[in-house]
Formats: C-alpha cells, structure tokens, sequence
C-alpha cells in the first residue's frame, strides 16, 4: 500500500479526494514554482525611475485569516439605464457584442455617487470596462475602491510600501514570464477565487508600458455558461469546484515570496450566479480551479479542461485590449477571467491593482432563495442601451 501523500504546504487535504489527485495535485504546484521570478530579480533600473516608490515591496508579516465580512453591492443603487453615468460620456463604445465596454469623457476622479454606482453595474454586465488617460492616483484609486466594498489584501502578491492593499504589476527584461510551465490555458485566471469572499470589482492602472503597450484578454464566463448545451448547464449547476490559493503560496515560497495569510482551498459553485444582473456564469479557471468534488478524477478533469479551453480558444467570448501610460481598466472579477499577454514580455510594464471583496459565491438555488426570483442565462442580453 502506498504512503500517503502530504500536503506540499503541511495544510489538511480538503475532504473527498482522491491519493491519485492528491498526487496530481502536489506536482502541479511544484510546476508553479518556475512560473514566478525570484524576487531578488526585481528591481527597478541601475538609475533613476520615476516610479520606484510603487515597485512591488514583498513585508513579511502574519495576517489573520479573512473572516466574513458585510457586503452590499452598489450596483443595486444603479439606475438600470446608467443615464448618469453614460450621458456624461462623450462617447461610449462597446468593444465586442458580449464583453467590454470603453468610455471617453470621464474623469474617474470627479464621480457622483450615482456615477459611482452606475459604473459598478455597467462593469458587472460589460464584464470589463476601459478608460483611457485617468490622471487619478494611487490613493484615489483605494478610495474608490473602498466606495465598492471592503479592502481586500493579496496574502502573496507584491504591494505598494506603507499601502498593503495595492497590489503591483510588474515585469521587465529580467523576470519573463515562463509560459511553458503551464501554457497559455493555465494561465487564465480569476484573481484569489481561491477565497471565501474572492474579490469583486478589481481597478487597475498602467503607469509604465513599452511601445507595445500591455495586452490582456478577458473572457466572459456568462458567455461561456451561454455556449453550453441546456443539458451540461443543468448538470454543472449542481456542482461545487475546488479553488486552491495552495498554487500561488506554493510558488511564493519557492521563490522567497512571504506567505502572509495562510492559504485556503474552499469549494464554490460551479455556476454562480451575480446578485444584481441575475446572470449565471462558470466560475472555474485553468489556474486555481483544481478539482470537482464528488464525482470521479477523470470526470472532473475533463469538465474543467472543457471549460478552460472553451473560454481560451473561442474568441467570441473574448476582448483583447493594449493598455497604454495611465490607462485604468476595471473589471467585474465575478464573470470574467483573463490572461495577460507576452507581448511586452520583454520591456518594462508596471500597474497598480486594487480591489474590493465581495459576497461569497452564489450558487443558482442561493440566488433564487435570496432574492425570490429566478436566475437568467444572459444569452440575448448583450447590449446595454446607453440612450
């Protein structure tokens, strides 16, 4: 009979696995470690850069775990019309049928509340929303943020020094993302799905890029649940899926990255459903997502590699947008994933991230015990009016 196997960070296995995934599972997060660069490898140039002071810090201190916190979302104050919001706009354009949305006319610093609450639900329709050249800063951006929900602080990613709660994107010559590892499949994420409460709207902004800009990719998993057959719908609504924050606090340590929260691997619904659209959407990625419980290996395998390479390779549930200096991009981080591109891979792009938690997942029988009234699949639902 064959040992068992431990857990690589010395945590209790969650309930219901299997030696076999157990072992899968463990020789993933050995792979993690080659995706991240040590953190010795990132400093800024030999001579001045104008922004040093946002370099990615890693403090080595303990938080306590995330208990549950309140949330109510400020979409649910939002006129369904955004005429606030949208008239303001000198211009709106919708960058596919299904997912993101630019504005141009918006100082994202001199928003009314309504404005405020309007963009929160133009976000979680659109999925993604752009704004070029914002001259906001760093600590407006916290504000607004904390306008949408409480603080959330990354337990593994690089901040801001003296503000925790920024989390900085960074990557030059000397820390090239190492896309064999995974390939481009699992890099499609959804950030910290891995937490009891996962973040909400998330808003970042580029400060530094090369003459390519930054690309990303954002996938909709509201069109992704739309794809899908009546049949493979009903059956993923009744399951839950495993998110490991094991995967990045793996790869931390193995590059000399603090762990400041432990890790958790909860279980949440497959299909999740948002609190003010009403819309069911997969709540899955190629990144953290790593087993359904209660039916076996193979099976859940095969679903969540179904469902990774539907939304990496079908380009009608995808925006690509190239991110330019002081461009801010928020997204609804309950319905999309995303992915960043390597074409800038090997030049200087610098950001600033915030985000806010938000509810814990709603399965589709939650969301209709809630709120009385029956989830929709968006399918037909595309376009916003904006008159």
């Amino acid at each position: 009979m064959s040992p068992a196997i431990s857990h690589p960070n010395g945590n209790a296995w969650p309930a219901g696995l299997d030696e076999r995934w157990k072992k899968d599972h463990t020789e993933k997060f050995a792979s993690a470690g080659g995706f991240y660069t040590d953190k010795a490898k990132i400093r800024a140039d030999e001579g001045s850069y104008e922004y040093e002071k946002y370099m990615p810090t890693y403090l080595d201190v303990k938080w306590e775990p995330l208990g549950p916190v309140a949330f109510e979302d400020k979409g649910r104050k939002a006129d369904p019309n955004k005429r606030s919001l949208l008239q303001a706009a000198t211009e709106v354009e919708h960058l596919t049928p299904l997912i993101g949305t630019e504005l141009s006319g918006i100082d994202l610093r001199s928003l009314t509340e309504q404005q405020k609450n309007d963009l929160a639900l133009l976000v979680a329709e659109r999925g993604v929303v752009v704004l070029r050249n914002q001259s906001i800063s760093v600590e407006e951006l916290v504000k607004l943020s904390h306008y949408y929900g409480p603080a959330y602080k990354h337990p593994f990613a690089g901040t801001v020094k003296g503000i925790e709660e920024v989390n900085v994107v960074y990557g030059d010559s000397k820390m090239q993302t190492d896309w064999k590892e995974y390939g481009k499949k699992g890099t499609w994420h959804n950030d910290a799905s891995y937490e009891n409460q996962p973040p909400g709207i998330a808003i970042l902004k580029m400060i530094t890029v090369s003459q390519y800009g930054v690309d990303t990719v954002w996938g909709s998993c509201t069109g992704l649940y739309s794809s899908l057959s009546p049949p493979l719908q009903m059956y993923l609504e009744k399951l839950e899926a495993i998110h490991s924050g094991e995967i990045q606090a793996y790869a931390a340590r193995s590059t000399g990255r603090p762990i400041r929260r432990t890790a958790v691997d909860p279980a949440h619904p497959l299909v999740r459903v948002h609190p003010v659209t009403g819309w069911k959407s997969i709540f899955a990625d190629g990144a953290f997502t790593t087993r359904i419980p209660g039916i076996p290996k193979s099976e859940s395998d095969a679903v969540l590699s179904f469902l990774a390479e539907e939304l990496a390779n079908n380009p009608d549930l995808q925006v690509r947008f190239r991110c330019k200096k002081n461009d801010v991009v928020l997204w609804d981080n309950r319905v999309v994933n995303h992915t960043a591109l390597g074409n800038g891979n090997s030049h200087k792009r610098h950001g600033l991230l915030v985000m806010h938690q938000a509810e814990s997942p709603l399965s589709v029988t939650e969301y209709e015990t809630t709120f009385s009234k029956p989830a929709e699949d968006r399918k037909g639902r595309l376009e916003v009016d904006t008159t």
